[in-house]
């Protein structure tokens, strides 16, 4: 089963992916991941992807894609991927359909998971992330057993530079802007799944499963 993640920044795609990949067995794919693992391989991608990288710039659309492509091919996609931060844009999307194309592969589901944006501004303002392994709270929502302080590996916890009521306005503007036509694009191929992300996660994770097995 090959899966597309979509929503805005604190939609709870991260969240709702590490549930769906643990059940259905599919590695969770994002963009980031890809390209430190071309990265750490050294593949002529990779190494493109690091000037760009190690300067602060974003990464050219081709580089990409090719990354994407490389990955997707690997053995561990046999079976299946959930890919979550890729495609952004339109073309980035006509370029996966060729690469699942090509490996003859399709699409089979694109969970689009929505959120007011008041409260996206709340979850995204109010998250904090531990400097060591990662994970990720929330003040209000899911907030460590000690202030500041991770519950996993006792590693400080941090809120992102880019986390600010300012920031992130423009970041859920940008979005709305260059990924939310995404929307038309896949449900005219019939494959868009509405999910209401402000549900508790548990109720959000069970409708994603049944609309992957085909309960919904």
């Amino acid at each position: 089963m090959n899966i597309i993640f979509m929503g805005p920044p604190g939609a709870g795609k991260g969240t709702q992916a590490e549930r769906i990949v643990d059940e259905f067995k599919v590695p969770h794919i994002s963009t980031g991941d890809a390209f430190r693992l071309a990265m750490k391989q050294g593949t002529p991608l990779g190494v493109e992807a690091k000037k760009y990288v190690d300067q602060g710039l974003l990464v050219p659309d081709e580089i990409t894609i090719g990354i994407v492509r490389e990955r997707l091919s690997q053995p561990d996609c046999d079976t299946g991927f959930l890919l979550d931060g890729f495609p952004r844009t339109i073309s980035q999307a006509e370029a996966l359909d060729q690469i699942a194309s090509e490996l003859n592969k399709k699409i089979d589901h694109v969970i689009n998971l929505s959120v007011d944006r008041n409260l996206l501004l709340a979850r995204l303002t109010g998250r904090r992330i531990c400097k060591s392994c990662g994970a990720t709270y929330h003040i209000l929502f899911n907030p460590p057993a000690q202030e500041l302080v991770c519950d996993k590996c006792s590693g400080e916890l941090y809120q992102r530079s880019d986390d600010t009521e300012e920031k992130v306005g423009t970041r859920l503007d940008e979005y709305i802007n260059k990924t939310a036509p995404l929307l038309e694009y896949y449900r005219n191929q019939g494959i868009l799944r509405e999910v209401n992300g402000e549900q508790e996660i548990n109720t959000v994770t069970a409708q994603i499963s049944s609309l992957l097995r085909g309960l919904a």
